[in-house]
């Protein structure tokens, strides 16, 4: 007999996210490992917040969150958050329920600044490749690859002279990760410009007339 396709929504959810992913799933080690780093970190987190006003976003669903973006090589916390709107994977690994309300982009991204400011999402990093080498969750085994395929995580509105001095901002207000930026006239180099983001990352053409790209070297 023939089932049909009439398409009904449920009133109620009952789903088990955690039953949902595989035992046998990559991830599910990798999040262990992840959660032990995180709790071991729960005194820096306090350390870094008021008791009292308005919660913001639990930094230990954050970080998993970028880290599923560096795993899954997700170029944009916008693309980011929209994965984790229906992506049932993403959000049992981040710690979402079914139901829960996914942030805004803009919001995680200004969060996601404030830790790259206190090197916390530095350390968060070198714990998981740590604990992941000892645990034996990645490999050794090498590979060759042209770094100027790779584009770095910082944009052109990170890019400033290298000669730069400028005054301290007395109000306290940089214009945010996404501040209007004026290019015109200026021309960029390697020699004279460097990312405020990454200082690793150098401008890269593929051709004569492409677009010049900041690229891991």
């Amino acid at each position: 007999m023939r089932g049909s396709d009439a398409n009904q929504g449920a009133m109620f959810s009952y789903v088990d996210l955690n039953e949902r992913v595989p035992c046998t799933h990559p991830l599910r080690r990798l999040k262990q490992a992840v959660d032990f780093i995180l709790v071991s970190m729960s005194p820096q987190f306090d350390a870094r917040y008021a008791l009292v006003g308005r919660p913001s976003i639990a930094l230990e669903r954050l970080l998993r969150a970028l880290l599923l973006q560096a795993l899954y090589t997700i170029r944009s916390e916008r693309l980011l958050v929209e994965q984790l709107d229906y992506n049932l994977l993403f959000r049992w690994f981040v710690g979402l329920g079914v139901d829960d309300p996914v942030w805004d982009h803009s919001t995680f991204s200004a969060n996601r600044d404030r830790l790259l400011e206190q090197m916390l999402l530095r350390e968060f990093f070198n714990r998981v490749l740590a604990l992941a080498d000892w645990a034996r969750l990645v490999s050794d085994e090498h590979f060759s690859v042209d770094g100027t395929m790779i584009e770095a995580w910082a944009s052109h509105k990170s890019l400033v002279r290298k000669d730069r001095n400028d005054p301290p901002d007395e109000s306290g207000d940089s214009g945010g990760s996404n501040a209007e930026v004026d290019f015109k006239g200026e021309t960029f180099s390697n020699a004279t410009h460097q990312s405020k983001t990454d200082p690793d990352a150098r401008l890269h053409k593929k051709a004569k007339f492409a677009e010049a790209k900041s690229c891991v070297t």
